[in-house]
């Protein structure tokens, strides 16, 4: 075999070599595809979109490093990249999320989060990619509901579509998603009840939906989820008495629950928990302040304003380990407020506005 074949022999070679270490062209065509429905003026960050080989240097783009599939797509509109810090300023994109996105069926992460502009649906055929584990569309203008088979995600572990106008109901499907871990729903416009089996959802750690239109009961079902840390409610059109079981989770550390029209007593257990921040107030909370506070009492923060709260500020209240912040205004209570710590800190507007409380720092008794 002469010098001229061996060279051509290698050019061959590394040409088939270039071409199978590039992204198919059907990834490139549904990328180019998802880059046609969207409008982004200022920053430039699809112009790096260029070439056969989306999975080098396309900003935002990420292959599998052993099938050079697009694996992972992350757009975000704020950011600490050169791009945006150069520009000194956060990104604006308009347009819609094409259907063609559904076509990248090695998908583990869809990002496109913060643009405030973006608008249209969730495509439901997102439901129907076997691999994806995040999907972050955080901050634009989505509107429809979230897609009815999004428990077909068996991989799922982050769901963020907080701040957009989407609406419906949460989807019964949801509670399928047994590796989800970080649930987002807040400030859209979901309305309907939380399912009642919320708590298959074993393994999250973070629920966070408020400012919706949810109504209905707490689900009971709640406290089966053992990793939950953090569950915001607050703000929405939930009704009934509160579950006592909440108090007994055993790493729950923050509930809001502010702002609904929960009615009946507060579960002791609430008080002598593992919760550090805790918010009751805005409700129809009736009863007394339970007279359960004790060495496990750690609250950075506790309020119970705007309530229907009577009876007196509980003595035990001084043997929790510790209280930085207590707003009881705006309920019924009545007769002195005990001395000493927490009270020695607190000022008059933590107890304003109920029926006959005396003491430091208000009126002396």
């Amino acid at each position: 075999m002469g010098f001229t074949s061996l060279l051509y022999i290698s050019a061959v070679f590394l040409t088939l070599s270039s071409v199978s270490n590039a992204c198919p062209p059907s990834d490139r065509a549904a990328l180019l595809a998802f880059k046609a429905a969207l409008h982004e003026p200022y920053l430039g960050i699809f112009n790096s979109w260029t070439g056969t080989d989306c999975c080098h240097n396309w900003y935002g783009v990420s292959c599998d490093q052993e099938t050079y599939r697009v694996a992972d797509i992350n757009l975000r509109g704020e950011s600490e990249d050169p791009i945006f810090e150069k520009a000194h300023r956060a990104g604006y994109m308009t347009g819609t999320i094409s259907p063609e996105i559904c076509k990248l069926t090695r998908l583990s992460s869809l990002t496109i989060a913060d643009w405030k502009g973006i608008s249209g649906t969730i495509p439901p055929c997102i439901a129907s990619l076997p691999f994806l584990r995040i999907l972050d569309l955080i901050g634009n203008r989505l509107t429809g509901e979230i897609p009815a088979d999004i428990g077909r995600l068996s991989r799922l572990s982050v769901l963020n579509v907080a701040d957009n106008q989407l609406s419906g109901t949460i989807p019964r499907s949801l509670t399928n998603l047994s590796s989800l871990m970080h649930l987002d729903l807040r400030s859209n416009i979901i309305s309907g009840t939380i399912p009642r089996n919320f708590g298959q959802l074993r393994m999250l750690s973070r629920a966070l939906l408020s400012k919706n239109k949810l109504n209905g009961p707490i689900p009971y079902s709640i406290p089966y989820i053992y990793r939950l840390s953090d569950l915001d409610l607050s703000f929405n059109q939930l009704s009934g008495p509160i579950p006592d079981s909440l108090g007994k989770m055993a790493v729950l550390a923050t509930l809001n629950l502010d702002g609904n029209q929960l009615s009946g007593t507060i579960p002791p257990t609430l008080i002598n928990s593992r919760i550090s921040i805790l918010n009751l107030s805005r409700n129809g909370l009736e009863g007394y302040i339970p007279d359960a506070f004790g060495p496990r009492s750690y609250f950075s923060a506790l309020d119970l304003s705007f309530n229907k709260l009577k009876g007196r500020i509980p003595k035990s209240i001084s043997s929790a380990t510790y209280i930085g912040h207590l707003d009881v205004s705006h309920n019924h209570l009545c007769g002195p407020i005990p001395t000493g710590s927490p009270f020695d800190h607190l000022e008059a507007s933590s107890f304003t506005y109920n029926d006959c409380l005396c003491g430091k720092p208000l009126r002396t008794c």
